[in-house]
């Protein structure tokens, strides 16, 4: 597929960002295009870079992947767990829905960020526990 655009900014900003990155121009424009079109399927889910990588996050408000966390799973009986996760983050029934909506349709992607972040943890806190037991010689 090719594409053109009707603005010359708007492919010298695409060049320029990937530039930027260290991405190619088409991959670049392929995650943007990506995003984009789960935006409009997801109007209050918005994607920002962070230490992981890019990710999915409600517009104001915290990643899928957390409020997944802490809706997904636990002790907290099913019918409970949206309001839950309304008082554990402050967000609206709404925000809480799309969050559930946008899991529905990338549950493995957003799992897989759940699992990195757990292990990322399990890690911090190992490393932590080395150098408290070296401090102990």
């Amino acid at each position: 597929m090719s594409l053109r655009f009707r603005d010359g900014r708007t492919l010298e900003r695409l060049k320029d960002e990937s530039a930027a990155r260290g991405r190619s121009a088409s991959a670049l424009a392929e995650e943007l295009i990506d995003e984009g079109l789960r935006m409009r399927r997801h109007p209050l889910i918005v994607f920002r870079d962070g230490p992981s990588g890019r990710r999915a996050g409600l517009a104001a408000g915290a990643d899928v992947w957390e409020v997944v966390g802490g809706v997904v799973g636990g002790n907290v009986p099913a019918s409970e767990r949206v309001g839950r996760a309304v008082e554990l983050f402050g967000l609206r029934r709404d925000q809480v829905d799309a969050v559930l909506t946008y899991y529905a349709e990338y549950t493995q992607e957003v799992d897989a960020q759940i699992d990195a972040n757990r292990a990322a943890a399990e890690e911090s806190e190992a490393l932590w526990r080395r150098q408290r037991d070296l401090l102990g010689r």
